[in-house]
C-alpha cells in the first residue's frame, strides 16, 4: 500500500493512497492539468484513477473535481449533503459517476470509512483508508484529516493505531495572532470550525500513534502562518517531550509540499 500529497495548502489540495496499480483520490483542489502533470512526476498513470472521494466542499478540496472526473470518467464520492453543497460548482457530471455514499464504502480495491472532522462547511469528514487483509498479507491503514477546528472524538477513535497519517497542521499560533489577518480571519482560523495548530495537531498526533505507525506527513499548512521549518519543529518537540519515540521509534515526520507532490510513500509489510 502507498500514498502521497498531489498538491497541500489553501491553494489547492489533493491526496493519492493505492495498492499496486488501482488507486484512488482524496480531493482534487487543483486544476486537473496540474494534477495530471503531479501524478506524472510519481509516476502514476492517470488511467489507474478509479475514483475521488470529497472530503468537504471549500474550493481547495473540489476545484479540479468536475473536470477530472470528465476526462478520466471515473465516480465521484460524496455524502447526500456535499452533493447538495458542491454540485452546482462541478459542471455536468453523468449520473452514474455520482455516487452517494455513508461513512464507509469501497473504491479501488480499498475500504473507505468517512468520519466528522469540526469544519466550517456544508459536511466535512476525515478518512481512514485500509487496506483489507489477505491470507497472505495484513491490513494497512493510512488516516487522514486535513480540516478541523479542534481534535475531534471520532477523530480519537479512527485514527488510533494507523500506519500512517495525512494530518493537518495548518498554522502556528504566534503567528497567526501576529501577523497581517484580520480578527475576524483570525478567530474563525483559530476557532473550533477552522484549522488545527501545529501544537494542538502534535497532542492528537501522541494519543494516534502506536507501534507500527511508519509515517507521518503534515498537511494544509498554512503559507501565512505557518512554514514546513515550525511545523516540523514543533511536532517533533511534541512528539519528543510525550516520550512518543518509546513506543514508536521508528516514526519518521515530514512535511507535504505546497505545490509539488510528495515523494510516493510504500507502506512496509
Amino acid at each position: 500500500m502507498h500514498f502521497t500529497t498531489l498538491a497541500s495548502g489553501s491553494s489547492g489540495n489533493a491526496i493519492l493512497v493505492g495498492e499496486d496499480n488501482r488507486h484512488l483520490l482524496v480531493d482534487c483542489g487543483i486544476s486537473g492539468k496540474s494534477l495530471l502533470h503531479n501524478l506524472s512526476h510519481v509516476n502514476i498513470p492517470y488511467s489507474e484513477i478509479e475514483g475521488i472521494v470529497v472530503t468537504h466542499e471549500h474550493v481547495d478540496h473540489i476545484r479540479g473535481v468536475g473536470v477530472l472526473a470528465r476526462k478520466l470518467k471515473i465516480p465521484i464520492y460524496a455524502t447526500t449533503g456535499l452533493w447538495k453543497a458542491m454540485r452546482p460548482s462541478l459542471g455536468k457530471i453523468a449520473e452514474n459517476q455520482q455516487v452517494d455514499v455513508q461513512d464507509s464504502f469501497s473504491c479501488a480495491g480499498l475500504n473507505v470509512l468517512l468520519y466528522p472532522t469540526s469544519h466550517d462547511s456544508r459536511e466535512s469528514y476525515g478518512l481512514k483508508v485500509t487496506r483489507p487483509k489477505r491470507q497472505d498479507r495484513g491490513d494497512l491503514a493510512v488516516g487522514i484529516a486535513t480540516d478541523s477546528g479542534r481534535i475531534t472524538a471520532e477523530m480519537h477513535q479512527h485514527l488510533k493505531g494507523c500506519d500512517a497519517f495525512v494530518v493537518e497542521a495548518n498554522y502556528d499560533d504566534e503567528r497567526l495572532w501576529n501577523g497581517p489577518y484580520p480578527w475576524y480571519l483570525k478567530k474563525r482560523i483559530s476557532g473550533h470550525y477552522g484549522h488545527l495548530e501545529n501544537k494542538q495537531l502534535a497532542e492528537g498526533l501522541s494519543e494516534w500513534i502506536e507501534g507500527n505507525t511508519q509515517r507521518v506527513v503534515l498537511a494544509h499548512l498554512s503559507e501565512e502562518n505557518n512554514t514546513p521549518e515550525i511545523a516540523l519543529s514543533t511536532v517533533l518537540r511534541i512528539l519528543k517531550e510525550l516520550n512518543i519515540s518509546k513506543k514508536c521509534p521508528d516514526v519518521q515526520v515530514q512535511v507535504a509540499p505546497r505545490h509539488t507532490p510528495h515523494e510516493l510513500i510504500i507502506l512496509r509489510e
